[in-house]
């Protein structure tokens, strides 16, 4: 009997963020998944999560509960997966902690991940981009730091974790405006300003004033951002920019739209992935190449530069009104298949003696 608690303890604690380096959005992630899992079991069986231990949580126990999260919470496939993975991290690391459930573990590992759909990333057209960018009120604090939050997500393809974590301390103004930008899986990379976006950034800047985070952007109590902060600045100058923009009227927009645009306008800039995964900070190109589905202009070069199938020439003429009208008559006027056999069949009864000769 191996009681679930300290492994989770360590798990969370020790492994994910100083053995493997895990982000606080993992962490968290990772969490609420085995939030849920823990609840799941202690109402199916009837035990406290704290009590629980680990020959419990067997592979139909894992597979009762992602039922659970699509029928029952009416998560995605894409959830489902997430928190299936949550759990085989967790099982991954037991493995080497409890050889004794090495059986357990492996008919977990065997559960499959769902295929889930493959839509087109969502981004904004230049002109709802515009419009979302104008949506703050420059002549005030709250307005200048807003445009400049935008305007560097918009324009630098900054993550929302990327976007809040910006310190002071990475910003360089002289000689050569750049931001030294803190990426997913512990990948720095270097981000270089723009005339714009150096202009937005001073503005802040002047009326930051004297906080006591290192963090460059914070809330009016004076603290960092959190994800959500960004999340309801982005609704807030969106339901703004739709009164000048009907484009955006009906569109959705997280803050990881503003990410996508700034993808889909450096490939049509550049015309190469490569470029786009190292402005985004992608370890490989592989994960940029879904803007290459949704941008319609490297598969229009490709429609230009094919030879298609000669058609035959020829011009449609609409048949003459008054034959048409007179077809339809006929028709009208003809008899119905189904009637013939029953005229035949009444002629056929009638007496031989009233019949002509």
């Amino acid at each position: 009997m191996t009681a679930i608690a300290p492994h989770m303890s360590a798990f969370l604690e020790d492994y994910l963020p100083r053995q493997r380096g895990a982000s606080e959005h993992t962490l968290s992630s990772y969490s609420d998944s085995f939030r849920l899992l823990f609840d799941f079991i202690s109402a199916k069986i009837g035990v406290t999560p704290s009590q629980l231990i680990l020959e419990q949580i067997d592979s139909p126990m894992v597979i009762a509960f992602l039922e659970y999260l699509e029928t029952e919470r009416n998560n995605t496939a894409t959830t489902r997966n997430v928190r299936l993975a949550g759990i085989k991290s967790f099982f991954r690391f037991l493995e080497h902690r409890l050889p004794s459930a090495l059986e357990q573990i492996r008919r977990i590992f065997a559960i499959p991940s769902k295929k889930t759909d493959s839509p087109l990333v969502p981004y904004l057209s230049d002109e709802e981009a515009q419009a979302l960018v104008n949506a703050p009120d420059p002549s005030t604090r709250q307005g200048i730091r807003d445009r400049a939050m935008l305007f560097l997500a918009l324009t630098g393809g900054l993550r929302v974790s990327e976007l809040i974590g910006l310190r002071m301390q990475d910003l360089t103004l002289e000689p050569v405006p750049s931001i030294l930008v803190h990426g997913k899986g512990r990948r720095e990379r270097a981000l270089p300003l723009s005339k714009e976006m150096t202009t937005v950034l001073r503005a802040w800047l002047a009326v930051r004033g004297d906080v006591l985070v290192p963090e460059i952007f914070v809330n009016a109590k004076g603290q960092h951002f959190s994800r959500w902060g960004f999340a309801y600045v982005v609704n807030k100058h969106v339901e703004t920019a739709r009164r000048s923009c009907p484009g955006l009227t009906g569109k959705r927009v997280s803050p990881h739209v503003l990410r996508h645009t700034c993808a889909m306008v450096v490939l049509r800039a550049t015309q190469d992935i490569r470029k786009v995964a190292l402005w985004l900070g992608h370890s490989g190109t592989q994960t940029t190449e879904v803007y290459t589905r949704a941008d319609p202009s490297e598969k229009l070069e490709a429609v230009n530069a094919l030879t298609p199938p000669g058609l035959r020439p020829g011009k449609f003429r609409p048949p003459d009104k008054l034959i048409a009208l007179l077809k339809d008559k006929v028709l009208c006027g003809a008899k119905k298949p189904s009637d013939a056999p029953q005229e035949a069949l009444q002629s056929s009864e009638l007496p031989i003696n009233n019949r002509s000769p």
